[in-house]
């Protein structure tokens, strides 16, 4: 095929970050006076919206308080700069990386995410893709967040393409399924060796994209 458009997750996808939020959040749920495990959290950060993450905080914690997703995505990104050393840099998945460019040579490349995207954009700038980024959609800007269509499907009407012309390249279950419901090409990245049968309806699978033939699939 020749795609009009490739949808990337971040967390996970281009950068390895979701072992460090899920530790600044269990930070922050032990600075007001709860108990989490890293385990315990994990499952409910991996290819989440924010917004269902933080909905999810407050239900399972009451020392959450009654603040906002925003009041908390500011205090949490404390704990992240800490638990990332100031510098993410050392967390981008450089072959990830190389496919983002390679993509970019023959269609509009953007980022469909569950973080907010304030943080997404500046880690974007970080991994040198800025300027082939064609837009970021972040927490709050599509109504479902993954498994829902919402966010890929958002990205097409913005691109004006058809989901059948387009590749979503996700390394999680609940991002796989977003992307096949939204009716697109789905790239299955499968760096933490999930059982296959949780990743289901991709059309291709590889454990770092630098296995997959990008020449042959995608010829014009």
């Amino acid at each position: 095929m020749i795609p009009k458009a490739f949808f990337f997750d971040f967390d996970g996808t281009l950068m390895d970050t979701e072992a460090v939020w899920t530790r600044a959040i269990v930070d922050m749920v032990v600075h007001r006076g709860g108990r989490a495990t890293f385990r315990q959290v994990l499952s409910s950060v991996i290819g989440r919206n924010w917004l269902d993450i933080d909905r999810w905080l407050h239900e399972k914690y009451s020392c959450m308080g009654k603040t906002t997703p925003m009041q908390d995505a500011i205090e949490l990104r404390r704990y992240y700069n800490r638990r990332s050393g100031n510098d993410p840099r050392g967390m981008r998945i450089n072959s990830s990386i190389e496919f983002f460019h390679k993509a970019a040579r023959i269609a509009p490349c953007a980022i469909v995410t569950g973080s907010p995207r304030e943080d997404v954009a500046a880690m974007v700038s970080l991994c040198g893709l800025a300027d082939e980024t064609a837009f970021v959609l972040g927490a709050g800007e599509y109504e479902r967040g993954k498994p829902a269509p919402d966010g890929y499907l958002k990205a097409a009407d913005i691109l004006g393409v058809y989901p059948d012309d387009c590749v979503v390249i996700e390394d999680s279950e609940v991002g796989v399924a977003a992307g096949v419901a939204a009716g697109m090409h789905v790239i299955a990245l499968n760096r933490r060796q999930t059982s296959e049968e949780n990743l289901k309806g991709y059309r291709w699978l590889v454990n770092d994209l630098a296995e997959f033939d990008f020449e042959k699939e995608f010829a014009e």
